[in-house]
């Protein structure tokens, strides 16, 4: 069946090396299970590592490191498709170009365009809305509708959706293989394993974003993390990339779970990592680019998907963010904003994020203020870390410029010591 999987999620011979184009990321390859478990080790030393450096430490993971990435391919689809579907009956209800919250299918219509499309009688979808809140007001919406398919996928094995390209009913996921679902299970013990020794030691776990292509399923099993960990404190933090077209939807949606189910959101904002490749990929294959057409517009969504979660912070206290950027407008905003909105650095509800050994000019102020602010520390064999941080250091357009800038920064500083007679004093 995979000539009938949708472009954007089959495996590509041309881009079966997901390095290419990626400067500024580690990317991890399946070789078979036991390589993961070794990966997972190497999560649980640096969370030891992490835990017992700091007292509120982060240490990050990747989900193409724990398992088979096929999984990740096959449920993205899932989720994807599951999501178009409810959006075109939101079209066929008046409801186009609305807002992802602002939808809500009416049970009675909804049930009854299941029953014309012959994917389920009234009476088959009838028990699909009878749990305690899902459809009780006579509507449901996105985060009723993504609740029917669960991390094991049950119910999608059994549904039938609409290929709006060829108008034919198809299978939501054909069938896993029984060792697929020995994968699939696999993946999920060890982020479990890693979810628990992280909770043990007192540090926050962030899942990193990672190809588009990827990242429904990445989220959503972060999600189910996050509903089983972040009851009493954000221990699971979930990546947020905002070059892509559909991060602020992801982020109001997920803000939204959270709300409704009590726990504590944890995110890390970031701009995104993998922006060359996933554009050539798009267009090699002939599915949209799902990247921001420009640079402003990445920055515009990076500032309204932050904007949302401290507006969500001043109003209930249960959301964290992670501000990773290197943008020193970036900072400032989320500066003006945490005054004007009454949120003190205090409080540990938004960490400040850059990389070692880079924009030193922005992390040391911020620390001297009393903002909890974070060093990102990349480790291994020097002979991987290093072409990592050259790639770095190409990544960022304005590190030269920055790179002058803090010497600058610095050269003003000794002379101003000089003056003062205080070389050696730290006092001002």
């Amino acid at each position: 069946g995979a000539e009938q999987r949708e472009k954007q999620y089959r495996a590509h011979r041309g881009f079966g090396d997901r390095r290419g184009g990626v400067i500024s990321a580690r990317t991890y390859f399946y070789a078979d299970e036991a390589k993961c478990d070794q990966h997972m080790e190497t999560f649980l030393r640096c969370i030891d590592a992490s835990g017992g450096s700091s007292e509120d430490g982060f240490s990050a993971i990747k989900l193409t490191a724990l398992g088979r990435p096929q999984f990740l391919l096959q449920f993205s689809e899932v989720l994807v498709k599951w999501r178009r579907f409810f959006h075109q009956m939101a079209a066929e209800q008046g409801q186009a170009g609305w807002a992802a919250l602002e939808m809500k299918l009416e049970v009675e219509k909804l049930q009854e365009a299941l029953a014309n499309l012959g994917i389920a009688t009234k009476a088959e979808s009838q028990h699909w809305f009878t749990g305690e809140n899902l459809g009780v007001s006579g509507t449901v919406d996105l985060l009723d509708w993504n609740s029917l398919i669960d991390s094991r996928t049950k119910l999608s094995k059994l549904l039938l959706v609409p290929n709006m390209q060829t108008g034919q009913l198809e299978p939501l996921l054909s069938r896993f293989t029984e060792e697929e679902d020995l994968q699939m299970k696999r993946m999920l013990q060890r982020m479990d394993i890693l979810a628990k020794r992280a909770t043990k030691k007192g540090v926050r776990l962030m899942v990193d974003a990672e190809q588009s292509y990827f990242q429904p399923a990445i989220s959503r099993l972060t999600l189910e993390m996050q509903r089983r960990f972040n009851r009493d404190r954000a221990i699971i933090f979930n990546t947020y990339q905002c070059y892509l077209k559909e991060a602020y939807d992801n982020v109001t949606v997920d803000v939204e779970l959270s709300r409704r189910e009590g726990w504590h959101f944890g995110t890390k904002l970031v701009r995104g990592a993998y922006m060359e490749q996933e554009r050539e990929r798009a267009a090699q294959i002939g599915y949209e680019d799902p990247i921001n057409p420009t640079y402003e517009k990445t920055n515009e969504m990076y500032h309204r998907c932050l904007d949302y979660i401290l507006e969500e912070i001043k109003h209930s206290r249960k959301a964290n963010v992670m501000v990773a950027s290197h943008n020193e407008n970036t900072v400032k905003f989320t500066l003006r904003r945490m005054m004007e909105l009454g949120i003190h650095p205090s409080e540990k509800k938004v960490y400040f994020g850059q990389l070692l050994g880079m924009c030193d000019q922005i992390t040391f102020p911020l620390g001297q203020a009393g903002f909890p602010v974070y060093k990102y520390v990349p480790y291994g064999p020097v002979n991987e870390v290093l072409p990592y941080l050259s790639r770095r250091a190409q990544e960022n357009r304005g590190f030269v410029q920055r790179a002058n800038r803090e010497r600058d920064l610095l050269w003003r500083e000794l002379k101003r010591r000089l003056l003062a007679g205080s070389l050696f004093s730290p006092s001002h």
